[in-house]
Protein backbone atom coordinates (compact mmCIF):
# COMPACT_ATOMS: atom_id res chain seq x y z
CA UNK A 1 0.00 0.00 0.00
CA UNK A 2 1.80 3.30 -0.77
CA UNK A 3 1.36 6.88 0.86
CA UNK A 4 -1.22 8.11 -1.49
CA UNK A 5 -3.61 4.70 -0.63
CA UNK A 6 -3.11 5.32 3.29
CA UNK A 7 -4.08 8.86 2.77
CA UNK A 8 -7.57 8.27 0.88
CA UNK A 9 -8.19 4.88 3.30
CA UNK A 10 -7.80 7.27 6.54
CA UNK A 11 -10.25 10.16 5.00
CA UNK A 12 -12.70 7.10 3.81
CA UNK A 13 -12.34 6.35 7.60
CA UNK A 14 -12.92 9.89 8.93
CA UNK A 15 -15.78 10.25 6.96
CA UNK A 16 -17.78 7.42 7.87
CA UNK A 17 -16.57 8.15 11.46
CA UNK A 18 -18.09 11.62 11.60
CA UNK A 19 -21.46 10.14 9.53
CA UNK A 20 -21.69 7.43 12.27
CA UNK A 21 -21.10 9.78 15.28
CA UNK A 22 -23.40 12.52 14.53
CA UNK A 23 -25.94 9.73 13.76
CA UNK A 24 -25.32 8.27 17.13
CA UNK A 25 -25.59 11.46 18.91
CA UNK A 26 -28.30 12.33 17.18
CA UNK A 27 -30.51 8.94 17.92
CA UNK A 28 -29.16 8.73 21.28
CA UNK A 29 -26.54 10.84 22.97
CA UNK A 30 -25.55 8.76 25.77
CA UNK A 31 -25.15 5.85 24.01
CA UNK A 32 -22.83 7.61 21.53
CA UNK A 33 -20.98 9.42 24.53
CA UNK A 34 -20.09 5.70 25.80
CA UNK A 35 -19.42 3.68 22.45
CA UNK A 36 -17.45 6.30 21.19
CA UNK A 37 -15.69 7.54 24.26
CA UNK A 38 -16.62 11.05 23.47
CA UNK A 39 -16.47 14.30 25.61
CA UNK A 40 -20.00 16.46 25.78
CA UNK A 41 -17.92 18.85 24.38
CA UNK A 42 -16.76 16.99 21.59
CA UNK A 43 -20.39 14.88 20.79
CA UNK A 44 -21.71 19.19 20.54
CA UNK A 45 -18.69 20.10 17.98
CA UNK A 46 -19.61 16.75 15.87
CA UNK A 47 -23.34 17.55 16.24
CA UNK A 48 -23.11 20.92 14.99
CA UNK A 49 -21.26 19.91 11.92
CA UNK A 50 -22.59 20.99 8.04
CA UNK A 51 -22.19 18.32 6.25
CA UNK A 52 -19.67 20.10 4.36
CA UNK A 53 -17.79 21.30 7.47
CA UNK A 54 -17.77 16.94 7.72
CA UNK A 55 -15.93 16.95 4.29
CA UNK A 56 -13.80 19.32 5.62
CA UNK A 57 -12.84 17.85 8.76
CA UNK A 58 -12.68 14.34 7.32
CA UNK A 59 -10.29 15.63 4.14
CA UNK A 60 -7.52 16.18 6.49
CA UNK A 61 -4.66 13.41 6.49
CA UNK A 62 -4.82 12.78 10.13
CA UNK A 63 -6.89 9.93 11.81
CA UNK A 64 -9.93 11.73 13.71
CA UNK A 65 -11.22 8.81 15.60
CA UNK A 66 -8.55 7.13 17.99
CA UNK A 67 -8.08 3.44 19.80
CA UNK A 68 -9.35 3.60 22.86
CA UNK A 69 -8.30 0.06 23.98
CA UNK A 70 -4.91 0.63 25.08
CA UNK A 71 -4.69 -2.20 28.23
CA UNK A 72 -3.83 -5.69 27.35
CA UNK A 73 -6.14 -7.04 29.50
CA UNK A 74 -9.04 -5.59 27.33
CA UNK A 75 -7.21 -6.68 24.71
CA UNK A 76 -6.96 -10.48 26.18
CA UNK A 77 -10.34 -9.99 27.04
CA UNK A 78 -11.74 -9.49 23.36
CA UNK A 79 -9.17 -11.56 21.22
CA UNK A 80 -9.16 -15.14 22.93
CA UNK A 81 -12.77 -16.34 22.27
CA UNK A 82 -12.48 -19.38 21.94
CA UNK A 83 -9.75 -20.88 23.99
CA UNK A 84 -11.48 -22.62 26.64
CA UNK A 85 -13.37 -19.52 27.88
CA UNK A 86 -16.98 -18.47 27.37
CA UNK A 87 -16.69 -16.02 24.87
CA UNK A 88 -20.22 -13.48 25.68
CA UNK A 89 -18.64 -13.55 29.56
CA UNK A 90 -15.16 -11.91 28.08
CA UNK A 91 -16.85 -9.60 26.25
CA UNK A 92 -19.13 -8.46 28.43
CA UNK A 93 -15.93 -8.46 31.07
CA UNK A 94 -14.12 -5.94 28.71
CA UNK A 95 -17.02 -4.37 28.23
CA UNK A 96 -17.66 -3.27 31.62
CA UNK A 97 -13.62 -2.24 31.84
CA UNK A 98 -13.84 0.08 29.08
CA UNK A 99 -16.96 1.46 30.84
CA UNK A 100 -15.71 2.23 33.53
CA UNK A 101 -12.58 3.71 31.76
CA UNK A 102 -15.02 6.24 30.04
CA UNK A 103 -16.80 6.80 33.21
CA UNK A 104 -12.89 7.95 34.39
CA UNK A 105 -13.06 10.37 31.65
CA UNK A 106 -16.52 12.35 32.22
Amino acid sequence: MNNDQILAEIRETNLSYLMLAQSLIRSDREQALFRLGLSESAADIINALSPAQILKVASSNTLVCRMRIDDDLVWGLLTNHGKGGNDSVSRLHANILMAGRHQETV
